[in-house]
């Protein structure tokens, strides 16, 4: 069956980095986009990068441009979220979710069950 584990989340002083991962199983990984979500403490959830299956295409959220970077190693089964310069608004649970296709549409039908990222002096 379809799993979605990530990892490396924690704890992280404002400005530092943390690379996020999503170790993926029981699917063809290479031809399916997966997209990160995260969801802050009393909010709801919140759309954070996406990456594309055939082109490697990506889209990042207005929030994070030009601090966190998504990319995929299909050889792993593994996508990634880099996280620069963190802010305190960045502290969330992060999902990974997989995509119903290869591009930006499509529902995300499985998800992770989420890593805590912490983001405090």
């Amino acid at each position: 069956q379809v799993q979605l584990v990530e990892s490396g989340g924690g704890l992280v002083q404002p400005g530092g980095p943390l690379r996020l991962s999503c170790a993926a199983s029981g699917f063809t990984f290479s031809s399916y986009a997966m997209t990160w979500v995260r969801q802050a403490p009393g909010k709801g959830l919140e759309w954070v990068s996406h990456i594309n299956s055939e082109n490697s295409r990506t889209y990042i959220a207005d929030a994070v441009k030009g601090r966190f970077t998504i990319s995929r190693d299909n050889a792993k089964n593994t996508v990634y979220l880099q996280m620069n310069s963190l802010k305190v608004e960045d502290t969330a649970v992060y999902y990974c979710a997989k995509r119903e296709g290869s591009s930006t549409v499509g529902a995300m039908d499985y998800w992770g069950r989420g890593t805590l990222v912490f983001v405090s002096s």
